[in-house]
Formats: structure tokens, C-alpha cells, sequence
């Protein structure tokens, strides 16, 4: 809080809440993911070309933002937050727009903003002024609280020698974003703690589910370690007043501290992940296609989406999958709505008709069931079968009518 060496002032300088520092990629979360799955415009498995670009801002000038590593070609926004690649931020900003980036940092408790600001390297935490490690935490905290910012405090209330409460804090409380980004924000933020090529795998917790993202400015003046579990949040500034590089070992001296200090106070705290959300759609994915996984995709992982999100079947690989997977619960039918279509199957005459799906737009392709035999052969066979169907409705009674039908309705919402 007020760094090394000898204290020689009362109530001096505090680094915590007062120093305006550039924030780095620390900011990334902030800037860009939480209002850009907000708004819609990407989702973890949205593909970016991380490769050197150059960028009108907005301004008018040339932007040629270079990556701290290497250029790894089209990746999706998990694989670019894991080992903080900054060319897709970017990209990812150019649609956001800066503008929107700060509306969302304002509700977000930041407040050295200004419009100075409003231009493409505030993805990358490039800001005129800065912002302090406390308004770090108070940002990074409304993501761990579920979208939910609570103004920072440093008390909770004032009692009297005698135990009488003379004064109680009241902090404001806004909400950020949804219940439903924040959980998946915070499902990103675990890549680059348990990621292969993640830049904060030593803040790992044994029993805790750890959300970090790391941050380095220019000539590492400036090196941070903002992060959080599903108990405490923790932010980190490492650095000099006068800015000077930062050499510790190969390491980010910001995150050796986060992680000796959340390490210790989580020691005997029962094990926890991140709280689900349940409207958040949990989906296997297919890595080679980046599409909802089928029986034939071996090589898969689970993806977080919002609702109306979640990509198309997988047409890389033959297989079968069950429609609920990829849109969530089937529709429910009513007794009477049975009913109703039981009567008016047994007034037809001609055989049942065939089952259509509406067409939709190209992103929200329909399921398409996949069997073993094609088609062509199977159709007589189905045919036969209605017709033997057709004959048996006379001898049949009602209630193994009402049964048939719901068993074609079911077939009808599989398909």
C-alpha cells in the first residue's frame, strides 16, 4: 500500500487507492469482454486472426498494436484471453466501439475516464490517465458478485464502548451486466490459471475454482495480477512512482504476491467453484469445427453460452445429437392440445403427413438426426407402418390412440 522503505509522513501517499497507473491487459475483462458478450457481439468460441494488423483509430491515425507473444493466427476468444493475445482485443473493440467500452466502465465504478480515452487502445488498457488498484478491485469484484457492483468499503460499522452501532456503511449498489455474462466471464478468466499456455497458472488455489487475468505495460513499468475466487476478490499494482522496468526473475512480481497472500487466506476454506447459473447453456463443443458436438466429435470440451448463442450442430463428423443439447428443454404438450391433435389425426384419411422443419437462418440451423440406414431405405418401411397403423385405428381404443400420438409428437420434437 505504501511501498518499501522507511515510512517518514502521516497518512501519506497511498498507492492503493491513489495511484493512477496504466492498467495493461489487467483491463481486457472490463473493456472488452463483459460489454461485448453483453451486447452479443461475441461469445468464447467467436474466431479472431491474431496476426499483425494495422488499425485506423478513431482519430484518424494508424494503430499497429503489437502482440507480447507470438502471432497464432485464427483463434477463438478463450484461446486469446489464455495468454492475453492482443491483436483479437482489438478487433474485438473495433465492433464494440469505444464508446460503448466506457459506458460500461463508468457503471463499473471507473471514474478517471475521459474522452481521451475513446480510441482503440483502451482494449489493451492504453488509457490517458490511468486507474487505481482500488477501482480495479471494485470493477473486478461486481464481476465475482455476479454482475452486481457494491461501492468499495473499508468499513462496516462504528460501535461505541458500550457496543451502540453510532454509524453503519451504506454502499451503492448497481448491476454491470447479467448474472449469466458475469458466469461466463468468469469461466474465460479460469483459462489463464489452468490454460496450457495460460499467464497466471502459479495463482492456481488447490480446491478453488481462480479467476485472473495478468497485466504488463510498456517497458514493464507497470505489472498487475487482478483476480478472484468465489471468496475473496484481490487486485495487485507492482511498480515504481517514477516509472522504471520491472525485472523479478521472469516472473510478474504482481502475481507472486496475489498468489502467496490468496493462497494463505483460502487455506482452510471449504473447496468451491464458481456458483452455477442455471440459464447459462453449458454445451459440448466439437474443437476441430467449433460447433455443437455429436456422438461422432471426439475431440470436445464444454462451452458457456447465453441463450440464443449456442452455434449449429457439428457437419464435421457424422453422428447423432439430441436436440435439448443444443436449445434446452422441449416444448411442453398440454392434455388438451394431445387431445386436440389425437382427433384430428383419426379424420384423415391419408396417411400421416411428413414432418417439416421452418426454415431458419443460416447461424441457427436446425437439428438434423442422423441414423444409421439413409432415408431412401427407411421410408417404405415407415409407410408400411402407417398404413398397418391406419388399419389397426378401428380396433384400437382411445387410449392407445392418445399414446401413438404422443409418441409421433416426441419423434416430431426430436427432429
Amino acid at each position: 500500500m505504501d511501498g518499501l522503505g522507511e515510512k517518514r509522513e502521516v497518512r501519506g501517499f497511498n498507492r492503493a487507492t491513489q495511484a493512477i497507473r496504466q492498467t495493461g491487459s489487467s483491463s481486457k475483462p472490463l473493456t472488452v469482454i463483459v460489454p461485448a458478450l453483453s451486447e452479443k457481439l461475441i461469445t468464447p468460441i467467436s474466431t479472431y486472426e491474431d496476426n499483425l494488423t494495422t488499425f485506423i483509430d478513431y482519430n484518424g491515425e494508424s494503430y499497429s498494436p503489437t502482440n507480447y507473444n507470438d502471432y497464432l493466427g485464427k483463434i477463438t476468444v478463450r484461446r486469446a484471453v489464455e495468454s492475453s493475445q492482443n491483436i483479437p482485443f482489438v478487433k474485438m473493440m473495433e465492433e464494440l466501439t469505444p464508446e460503448t467500452s466506457i459506458e460500461y466502465l463508468k457503471r463499473m465504478g471507473i471514474s478517471t475516464l475521459n474522452e481521451k480515452d475513446e480510441n482503440l487502445a483502451l482494449s489493451l488498457g492504453g488509457l490517458d490517465k490511468g486507474i487505481s488498484p482500488l477501482e480495479m478491485a471494485g470493477a473486478y469484484s461486481a464481476i465475482a458478485n455476479d454482475g452486481m457492483y457494491v461501492e468499495p468499503t473499508f468499513y462496516t460499522k462504528i460501535t461505541s464502548h458500550l457496543g451502540e452501532e453510532r454509524l453503519k456503511t451504506k454502499p451503492k449498489t448497481r448491476r454491470i451486466c447479467s448474472s449469466e455474462v458475469a458466469y461466463i466471464t468468469k469461466q474465460l478468466l479460469t483459462e489463464p490459471v489452468v490454460g496450457s499456455y495460460g499467464t497466471a497458472t502459479y495463482c492456481a488455489i488447490p480446491g478453488m475454482q481462480v479467476a485472473a487475468k495478468t497485466g504488463t505495460t510498456n517497458e514493464d513499468y507497470d505489472r498487475w495480477l487482478c483476480g478472484f475466487t468465489d471468496y475473496y476478490t484481490a487486485v495487485t499494482w507492482f511498480g515504481f512512482d517514477w516509472s522504471e522496468p520491472i525485472r523479478y526473475q521472469s516472473k510478474n512480481p504482481a502475481g507472486v504476491i496475489w498468489a502467496n497472500v490468496m493462497k494463505r487466506i483460502h487455506k482452510n476454506l471449504q473447496n468451491r467453484d464458481f456458483s452455477e447459473v442455471k440459464s447459462v447453456v453449458a454445451q459440448k463443443i466439437c474443437k476441430k469445427s467449433l460447433k455443437a458436438a455429436n456422438q461422432g466429435c471426439t475431440d470436445t470440451y464444454t462451452e458457456y453460452f447465453l441463450k440464443g448463442t449456442v452455434p449449429t450442430v457439428c457437419a464435421m463428423h457424422p453422428g447423432n445429437v439430441s436436440p435439448k443439447k443444443i436449445e434446452g428443454k422441449k416444448e411442453k404438450k398440454t392434455k388438451e392440445s394431445i387431445q386436440n391433435e389425437t382427433d384430428n389425426r383419426k379424420e384423415e384419411v391419408t396417411p400421416e403427413p411428413e414432418i417439416t422443419v421452418p426454415e431458419q437462418e443460416p447461424e441457427k440451423q436446425p437439428v438434423v438426426i442422423q441414423e444409421e440406414q439413409s432415408t431412401e431405405n427407411t421410408m417404405p418401411e415407415e409407410k408400411k407402418k402407417e398404413d398397418e397403423l391406419s388399419e389397426e385405428n378401428n380396433q384400437e381404443s382411445e387410449e392407445n390412440v392418445l399414446e401413438e400420438t404422443i409418441e409421433n409428437i416426441e419423434m416430431k420434437n426430436e427432429i
